[in-house]
């Protein structure tokens, strides 16, 4: 079982705890106020209460025991980079720290991030793309130029199979799955022929994506 730390209980580190407490792991939220930590209080394991810009504070936690350690302060980034700092000072495993700008990612690595989540803008790109495009339903980003996207399947496509698409070729796309009806079917066979209605997931750039469902 999985343990992690999250240490600032604003929008987002509510929103990650309830999320994480879904899965089998463990716990411990931290906030110097008390009222936040009460209200989170049931959705994890164990809890904190202190300033965690303090190493004092931090070296009681037992850091090296989680698997991740979450940064969530709110606007205030000089507090996100020294408890960043510190906790790997402390033995972090692993550090994920919050950002609001670009600039931050910067500091945040040189201070012991490994790795840099920015929540409104990952929520922003990803309703862009959503809204710019009639076919794009929804995407998982996974690095600078690759995602996985959901697209309708078009009317050419219709009654095809795989074999006959050939999506690596023709559009440089790979299809992971099939969605109908909220039930996604992983695409095993070549023979497979798509149906009206039917989503696909597609593994590629917004680009090669674009150019496949003009």
């Amino acid at each position: 079982m999985k343990s992690f730390l999250i240490i600032g209980l604003g929008h987002f580190g509510c929103h990650l705890c309830k999320s994480l407490a879904k899965t089998d792991c463990e716990i411990m939220i931290a906030d110097k106020n008390e009222e936040y930590v009460e209200e989170m209080m049931k959705y994890a394991d164990s809890a904190k209460i202190g300033d965690c810009t303090n190493i004092e504070v931090l070296e009681t936690f037992d850091i090296p025991s989680f698997d991740a350690c979450f940064v969530c302060m709110g606007e205030n980034f000089q507090n996100s980079l020294e408890i960043t700092s510190l906790l790997k000072d402390c033995g972090a495993k692993k550090v994920i720290t919050k950002a609001d700008r670009d600039i931050q990612e910067k500091f945040l690595l040189r201070n012991g991030a490994d790795a840099v989540i920015y929540p409104d803008k990952n929520m922003a790109e990803r309703y862009a793309i959503r809204e710019s495009s009639e076919h794009i339903f929804d995407y998982i980003n996974l690095d600078s130029d690759y995602s996985i996207y959901e697209i309708d399947v078009a009317d050419r496509w219709v009654g095809k199979t795989v074999r006959e698409l050939n999506f690596r070729v023709n559009y440089n796309l790979s299809v992971l799955a099939t969605k109908n009806c909220h039930k996604v079917s992983p695409v095993i066979s070549g023979d497979q022929r798509f149906e009206k209605g039917d989503h696909l997931l597609v593994l590629g750039t917004l680009e090669d994506v674009r150019k496949a469902t003009k």
